[in-house]
């Protein structure tokens, strides 16, 4: 009778282990997938304004491609188009991935900006919107180092961080684009009124 006893016990305590262990490893297994999950309010921002701004660097180019007289800023604009078009498939699948909703367009800021540099012409139009891209790509930039080194989900620093590169050719090439422009027509100033970045 007491052996019976002891092996009752010794069975209740090894179920007793046994669904202590699938406990804890099912607490462990759900703590990794929530860490990887997108639910950092931080990361799902930086998609969002990630997916705005490259739509909205994608119009403005082909805007640029269309109306700019400069060949220089036609190239520049052309290669916006280019280089954001790619990212911005990348990111729809990680987005999807991820289980985030990226916006459909650009926003109704950067539809205001368009709109603004529609009713622009030539040189005027070509100092603006480079003016615009080396605001834009200079805020950016620093968003996107952010995001590279204390992003808190694996997905979004990693493309951060491979996107990165590009931005900092982007704004060399604006910035340099900007100063041929400045030395054409002798001025070292401004060129007026930005339009302001897309963030």
């Amino acid at each position: 009778m007491n052996l019976k006893r002891v092996m009752n016990r010794m069975n209740r305590a090894a179920l007793l282990a046994a669904a202590l262990l699938i406990a804890a490893g099912t607490a462990n297994a759900q703590k990794s997938k929530a860490g990887n999950a997108m639910k950092p309010v931080a990361d799902k921002s930086f998609f969002t304004k990630a997916a705005e701004g490259g739509m909205a660097e994608v119009e403005f180019g082909q805007l640029a491609a269309k109306k700019a007289s400069n060949p220089a800023v036609k190239q520049f604009g052309q290669k916006m188009v280019d280089d954001h078009s790619k990212a911005n498939d990348e990111l729809k699948s990680l987005a999807q991935a991820q289980g985030v909703t990226l916006p459909k367009s650009i926003g109704t800021k950067n539809k205001a900006e368009l709109a603004k540099l529609e009713r622009l012409n030539g040189a005027v139009f070509d100092r603006t919107y480079m003016s615009d891209m080396v605001k834009d790509h200079k805020e950016d930039v620093s968003e996107f180092k952010y995001e590279s080194t204390r992003g808190r989900n694996t997905e979004a620093k990693s493309f951060a961080g491979k996107t990165l590169p590009t931005l900092e050719e982007h704004l060399k090439m604006a910035m340099d684009t900007q100063k041929q422009l400045y030395a054409r027509s002798g001025s070292t100033g401004k060129a007026g009124k930005s339009v302001g970045g897309k963030k």
